[in-house]
């Protein structure tokens, strides 16, 4: 590369051109800091004679004034200047800035275009059904893994339903024959021991008819 020519298209390379503008221009307005600098103490120094002669020599006085006038206007074309060149040198930067942009920009959709080129509704249709189809045979193996005693084994699953229910009523049936034959308990206390007079007042009523029947018996 020689200069700001590129080397392999012969055309002006537009990076070094940038880059040796803001160069230039950041160069121009250091030099102008340093003129505006030299003015100001220039002015600073007209203004300190002026009032040293003021009143003892008008003429001098005078024309220091005249020379701080002349500062003054320099200066100040100094600083519309530096606001030119400020704004070219901003302007170049954003400019510059945009250009990378656009730059990044181009390479990615670039790099879109290219694997786009590998890819197609198609492909990416046929590589979820292959991934769908190892994630069932994935869960098919964790399964098998998980039951082994199963395996060869065909279990209906309503079958044991219904055996289980059937279970169930057995156990219920058989409780309930349970509370059926369970003995009534008739706690012991006065209730019980009140009922054992009654008993004997009626095994002696039975035995004297007994007796009277028998009496009756022989006196015929």
């Amino acid at each position: 590369m020689s200069g700001w020519i590129s080397y392999f298209t012969g055309a002006r390379d537009t990076k070094a051109t940038t880059r040796q503008a803001i160069v230039g221009l950041r160069e121009q307005l250091s030099m102008l800091d340093k003129k505006e600098e030299h003015l100001e103490k220039k002015i600073a120094e007209e203004t300190k004679k002026a009032r040293e002669n003021a009143t003892t020599n008008k003429s001098a006085a005078l024309a220091a004034l005249r020379r701080k006038k002349t500062y003054e206007q320099q200066l100040e074309q100094l600083s519309g200047t530096r606001l030119t060149l400020e704004a070219q040198a901003n302007a170049i930067e954003s400019a510059n800035m945009n250009a990378e942009t656009m730059l990044a920009m181009k390479r990615g959709a670039n790099a879109l275009k290219d694997i786009h080129k590998q890819l197609n509704v198609d492909k990416v249709d046929a590589t979820m059904d292959e991934i769908r189809e190892e994630m069932e045979r994935t869960k098919e193996i964790a399964d098998a893994i998980s039951n082994p005693m199963n395996v060869g084994v065909d279990l209906d699953e309503d079958d044991l339903k219904e055996e289980l229910k059937d279970l169930e009523q057995e156990v219920l049936d058989e409780k309930l024959a349970g509370a059926a034959h369970v003995p009534v308990h008739t706690p012991a206390g006065p209730s019980r021991v009140a009922e054992r007079p009654k008993v004997v007042a009626e095994d002696d009523e039975e035995a004297q008819l007994r007796e009277l029947q028998a009496s009756l018996a022989l006196s015929s």
